[in-house]
């Protein structure tokens, strides 16, 4: 069918004309087959300038802003129709008022809401398909575009770059999902008298049932994700071989899987839309195929919470023929488990109706061999626990394996698989396929699996919101190939086709921020819809469908959650330009404001004095049900101090007690040389050996403190100017007035007040270097002058 038409029988009526214009936009490229048959092909290869602006300004412009207007304009409307709702239902509460609420009238508000919750559930959902067809469209249309004018100018690049800029194509409905989905319950609990359903968040986080997370990984980071995951995973290590090979190192296996669907893609149409029990079908085996290797047969089918069910065969390549033609049923293998018995014959049992159920899927959908998978796999697993299963798949190729063309099949009709690559035993980069058969991914896939208390690993939520991966949550192998290489045969597209050529690296610092918003606004709208659960404060309710959840302190398991902080940037394998940030202390008391145009200009020229350095820096404030650990795990274990430190703090202080010997030398010098007369050269004397002991004083009290930081590895700073700006102002001080008694002695001098020759001074003036011992005195002096510059 061409997108054309299936653009026609997917507009949603009352939004007739918001959709794009894609009739407008082939006649602006002059489609023969549509708007021009009779032109001829000089007219259609006169392809100026003007005819390519003004094709790009409607497609970029005019139809994607149009697009985009309405999306953002309808997805702010149905929220503020979920906020009308829920401001209905307020007075329903179980913690709200309700005198004179009768049954009868909260029955009526019930109902109305009911109404109400069933269109905004319904435009949701077409605003979803409405966003999608849009999406398909433009994609098409450029496609058309390169492919017609390709040789001069390309449109496909610009529209991605402006895709990926709009969000319409990228929007996450789920936390409105949820408030819809709680306001159900609540709204039917009141109709029909029955309790509220409060353990969902148990059955989507059940003891027995995976959660899966999926993520691209950009190949700068590919190593140092690996090593993040090993420091609390050891790698699972597959060898095929047999007890000879156990001394060797076994390396990553590649793995290739085979998918199926129809001439029609019938499979891939119902996984891009995620229509109910959409199935899938592939075979799976890891090596060469020439090695005999065991391949299973997997259907996958996607049940209606959101989980799967997996119906799977074991095969030798000798059968996968003959069972995909429903000529081979396993019957040996099933009389054989049926004679053992010992409850081997439920197994037979199970065994049979998988085998008909296999069958039968294929024979009913008339499935075939179309797309061949080839990755090579790094899985990370603890032996013998299962509760956390990772996998790292990098050199993903994605190949035609078809049969559509019948004068140049990809494959041949009557075999199962591409006889060229496995009887050749091609391997990545697969170099010799032809153009157009092939699509390299770019990126590392990395997908998490939890089971249980698994949830609550906090380095597995650190790793997930990290800058080192990029969230693809709904990434398929076998649509992704489809989508690339089949696209003339599929007239939808998922998403994460307009990100493909984006840069997904990010800054830490900025994805440590967007972290923390897209959690305040998970929050914001668990808040909306708390009450209608009765389950007390917003913070202790679960985010359903969130992967950062975890039990809180001292909570029960089915009553308090919280939503896992952000990743901390410390814990993370990451680049420098993280900040750093530190808990904020609560029992450190609040600090009346200061003037910040006074702070700031004193900080400036002193920006250690009177602090630390870091006080300035942004404080994390924890979560409800966190209390501050106490003890840091850097901290714990015993102390082991480096000698240059303690020899560090012990070489400063030995160069306060020389500065101090040096000021006391001083001070006695000059007061044996002031005499009997000359108070003020005395007084000065005095002074200078009060420095002496202050830096003596200073220097012992800064080598116990700083003992004692060591000691407890604070960190706080160390340096402290306060000792060394007193001792060099007091110095400055006894200088100028020295001089300025010296200035003085000499005016009157000049007078003719001079006393007579080797007299005593009676003046208020002080010469320092007076007296037999002036040069000693000068020499202590520098000397301490220096020593204190240093």
């Amino acid at each position: 069918m061409r997108f054309g038409k299936t653009l026609r029988n997917a507009v949603y009526p009352p939004w007739k004309g918001r959709y794009i214009d894609y009739t407008k936009l082939k006649t602006l490229l002059r489609e023969h087959d549509v708007t021009n048959e009779d032109a001829s092909d000089s007219e259609e290869s006169q392809w100026t300038e003007q005819d390519e602006e003004k094709f790009v300004q409607e497609l970029i412009n005019v139809q994607l802003d149009k697009v985009n207007a309405f999306q953002s304009e309808t997805s702010k409307q149905l929220r503020e129709r979920t906020s009308a709702c829920e401001l209905k239902l307020r007075p329903l509460a179980p913690d709200a008022e309700q005198e004179g609420l009768d049954e009868q009238k909260k029955r009526t508000i019930a109902s109305e809401v009911l109404h109400d919750l069933d269109g905004i559930t319904q435009e949701v959902n077409e605003l979803e398909k409405y966003s999608r067809i849009n999406f398909t469209g433009f994609l098409k249309a450029a496609k058309k575009h390169d492919r017609k004018r390709g040789a001069r100018y390309r449109v496909k690049p610009l529209l991605q770059v402006r895709l990926s800029q709009l969000p319409f194509n990228s929007e996450d409905y789920s936390p409105l999902l949820h408030r819809l989905s709680v306001m159900y319950s609540f709204v039917r609990e009141t109709l029909s008298q029955a309790p509220v359903q409060r353990d969902l968040a148990d059955r989507v986080f059940g003891q027995d049932s995976y959660s899966s997370y999926k993520f691209w990984v950009h190949e700068d980071n590919i190593l140092e994700v690996k090593t993040f995951i090993l420091r609390r995973l050891p790698v699972l290590i597959y060898n095929p071989g047999t007890s000879k090979d156990l001394d060797t190192l076994a390396e990553d296996p590649t793995i290739t899987s085979l998918y199926f669907d129809n001439p029609h893609f019938d499979l891939y149409k119902q996984k891009v839309d995620r229509a109910p029990e959409a199935g899938s079908l592939r075979l799976r085996w890891t090596g060469q195929l020439k090695d005999k290797p065991t391949i299973f047969l997997e259907k996958k089918t996607v049940t209606d919470d959101d989980g799967s069910r997996e119906v799977k065969v074991q095969l030798k390549e000798k059968h996968v023929k003959e069972f995909l033609e429903g000529e081979y049923r396993l019957d040996k293998k099933v009389h054989r488990m049926e004679d053992m018995g010992n409850g081997e014959s439920a197994q037979a049992e199970a065994l049979k109706s998988n085998v008909e159920e296999l069958q039968s899927f294929i024979k009913e959908n008339d499935l075939q061999p179309m797309l061949r998978a080839n990755y090579t796999r790094t899985a990370f697993q603890i032996p013998g626990d299962d509760r956390i299963r990772i996998s790292l798949d990098t050199g993903l190729a994605l190949i035609r394996e078809d049969s559509l063309d019948s004068e140049r099949p990809c494959r041949d009709p009557a075999d199962w698989h591409r006889a060229d690559l496995d009887d050749a035993s091609m391997s990545y980069p697969f170099s010799t396929i032809r153009t157009g058969e092939i699509v390299r991914f770019p990126h590392a896939l990395l997908e998490i699996k939890l089971r249980g208390k698994a949830h609550n690993a906090e380095w597995i939520n650190d790793l997930m919101v990290s800058h080192l991966v990029k969230d693809a949550p709904r990434f398929s192998k076998f649509v992704h190939g489809v989508a690339q290489l089949f696209e003339d045969h599929v007239n939808s597209f998922p998403f994460w086709l307009g990100e493909l050529e984006n840069d997904i690296h990010r800054d830490p610092e900025t994805a440590f921020h967007e972290e923390q918003e897209r959690l305040a606004r998970r929050a914001e709208d668990d808040m909306a819809v708390g009450s209608f659960l009765g389950t007390g404060s917003p913070a202790s309710r679960p985010l359903i469908g969130s992967p950062f959840q975890r039990y809180a302190d001292g909570g029960s398991p089915s009553t308090v959650r919280r939503p896992s902080r952000p990743a901390d940037p410390r814990t993370l394998p990451s680049r420098p330009s993280i900040p750093e940030l530190r808990l904020r202390e609560p029992e450190e008391p609040a600090k009346p404001a200061e003037d910040p145009g006074k702070l700031s200009r004193f900080t400036s020229m002193l920006p250690s004095f009177g602090g630390t350095r870091h006080a300035g820096r942004e404080a994390v404030a924890l979560p409800p049900g966190v209390r501050h650990p106490g003890t840091w795990i850097k901290d714990s274990g015993p102390v082991r101090v480096e000698t240059k430190v303690w020899l560090a703090n012990q070489r400063t202080f030995i160069k306060w007690l020389h500065i101090s010997i040096l000021l006391s030398s001083l001070s006695l010098g000059l007061y044996n040389a002031a005499g009997k007369h000359n108070k003020v050269a005395q007084a000065l004397a005095v002074v200078y050996t009060f420095f002496a002991l202050f830096a003596a004083a200073w220097g012992w009290f800064m080598y116990v403190k700083r003992a004692r930081l060591i000691s407890q590895r604070s960190g706080k700073d160390l340096d402290n100017m306060f000792g060394p700006i007193v001792v060099c102002i007091g110095l400055a001080v006894a200088l100028v007035l020295n001089f300025v008694f010296k200035y003085s002695s000499m005016l009157e001098q000049n007078r003719g007040h001079r006393p007579p020759l080797g007299g005593p001074v009676h003046s208020n003036s002080s010469n320092l270097f007076d007296g037999d011992s002036s040069a000693l005195r000068r020499l202590l002096f520098n000397q301490a002058e220096q020593q204190i510059l240093q």
